[in-house]
């Protein structure tokens, strides 16, 4: 199999690219390590495959909404005494295609 026809599959079968979606698993990892705040950023950024730590934190920010400094800082508090599986429900990244678009109000 050609790598455009993996890529045209891949992007049939889960809507991304496969790029894509493998960022977006690293940042899904990358946001569990950080939220256990016993590693530093560039040790997260290592540790999920990324051998950028500006490609990481430029792409951890597009997904997220902050960089991944704030976001250590803030999830320690906000998933305190969460169960890891529920913290990571609730704190999955969402991509732009992913959020509710509001529907307009027609009165």
């Amino acid at each position: 199999m050609s790598a455009g026809h993996l890529s045209r599959q891949f992007r049939q079968a889960y809507g991304e690219p496969p790029y894509a979606y493998l960022m977006t698993r690293r940042i899904e990892r990358a946001m569990a390590l950080l939220r256990r705040g016993d590693l530093s950023v560039t040790d997260v950024c290592f540790e999920v495959g990324c051998s950028s730590l500006g490609t990481f934190s430029s792409k951890f920010t597009e997904l997220v909404g902050v960089p991944p400094s704030v976001y250590r800082r803030e999830a320690e508090q906000s998933t305190a005494g969460m169960p890891s599986c529920v913290s990571k429900q609730v704190t999955r990244p969402i991509r732009n295609r992913e959020a509710q678009n509001p529907q307009p109000q027609l009165t």
